[in-house]
């Protein structure tokens, strides 16, 4: 289910209103943390939003990430904690927003879109908030594209651990953007398939499948279009929460969003000019079945001619002009053999002009 642009608040209500009347529902709102120093390192998950307070501790990067919208007061409780912008936490509830960048006091808002893959592509908005010594991702469902990162976490690899929260936020984001390139993978898959069936035996259901690979493509175009400008807005943004060096990774990171703009226009390209082959294919496959029914009239409308003199019931005795070859001793084998002839001649011409 996509829901670009979808709100689901009702007119009229105040401003930083909170409500998760219809955001999609988990079993349970999961909380988990992970806080850590460039020698230490500690994991929690569970349910409790003061026991996940309590596990940052005095740690430089604390990283609570929640899974599930439903429960209001976990997000009123996080959001007093680290001082969040009230409408910025009725966006985390309204699932439909584009993916943005919003600066705040002291910390950044930015929402991301997580493409997941399947029969119909499903985007789910991913918030962040990203702060002093903190950050707060809120998904909607379980499942998502992290465990890179928190592998790096633990064990120390690469600058992760020595850095702070805000090359947390790149990794995140980076996470976030490097997951649309096996999507399209598989749809540029796709794609060369449908293509091999429309030149080869197309019918209906390939019409089905390059619309729905034409839909596919827009979910993909209408989430990496607007990240590739948050990937640009976060490494200019003027703010001390992103430092010199994290700036340089977002650049890459902003590389990669363009190149992935760049196959999704690509492909779409591709899946219309898959359309308007199979459409040719079609029309040429028509052509060639009026082309065959035009020259079996063609063979048989003289044949018809003759059958319907000879079939004309003159009274041969009334006059010896009506008819004379009916009291031939040859006039039937003659009928066939001028008839033959006929057909002959026809499909000879018809051959040397190449319509067979």
């Amino acid at each position: 289910m996509v829901r670009f642009g979808k709100r689901f608040a009702k007119p009229g209500t105040a401003p930083g209103t909170l409500s998760a009347h219809d955001v999609r529902r988990v079993e349970e709102v999961s909380v988990s943390v992970m806080a850590y120093g460039e020698d230490r390192v500690v994991e929690w998950q569970g349910s409790s939003v003061e026991e996940a307070l309590g596990r940052c501790g005095d740690y430089p990067v604390c990283w609570i990430d929640v899974v599930g919208l439903h429960d209001v007061a976990v997000l009123e409780r996080l959001g007093e904690r680290f001082g969040l912008h009230q409408l910025a936490l009725e966006d985390v509830l309204n699932v439909g927003q584009r993916p943005k960048v919003e600066a705040f006091e002291d910390h950044l808002f930015v929402v991301m879109r997580l493409i997941h893959p399947g029969a119909e592509l499903e985007s789910e908005q991913i918030s962040i908030f990203l702060g002093q010594g903190f950050l707060l991702t809120f998904q909607e469902i379980p499942g998502d594209v992290f465990d890179g990162v928190r592998d790096r976490i633990r064990h120390g690899q690469g600058r992760i651990r020595r850095s702070g929260a805000d090359y947390l936020a790149y990794a995140v984001i980076d996470s976030l953007v490097d997951h649309f390139f096996p999507v399209l993978e598989e749809l540029g898959s796709r794609l060369e398939d449908l293509e091999e069936e429309v030149i080869e035996d197309p019918d209906r259901e390939t019409v089905g499948e390059i619309h729905r690979a034409r839909k596919d493509l827009l979910v993909l175009r209408r989430a990496a279009w607007p990240e590739r400008e948050v990937v640009s807005t976060l490494e200019r943004q003027e703010t001390p929460l992103i430092g010199r060096e994290t700036r340089v990774f977002l650049r890459d990171c902003y590389d990669h969003a363009v190149q992935i703009l760049d196959m999704v226009e690509t492909y779409r390209d591709l899946a219309t000019s898959l359309l308007d082959l199979y459409l040719s294919t079609v029309s040429n496959r028509m052509n060639e079945v009026m082309k065959v029914l035009t020259v079996l009239a063609s063979i048989f409308i003289p044949l018809t001619f003759l059958a319907g003199i000879y079939g004309m019931n003159f009274d041969t005795e009334a006059s010896p002009w009506n008819m004379p070859e009916l009291h031939w001793e040859w006039g039937y084998p003659a009928f066939w053999v001028v008839s033959a002839v006929l057909a002959g001649v026809l499909l000879i011409l018809f051959k040397r002009k190449d319509w067979l």
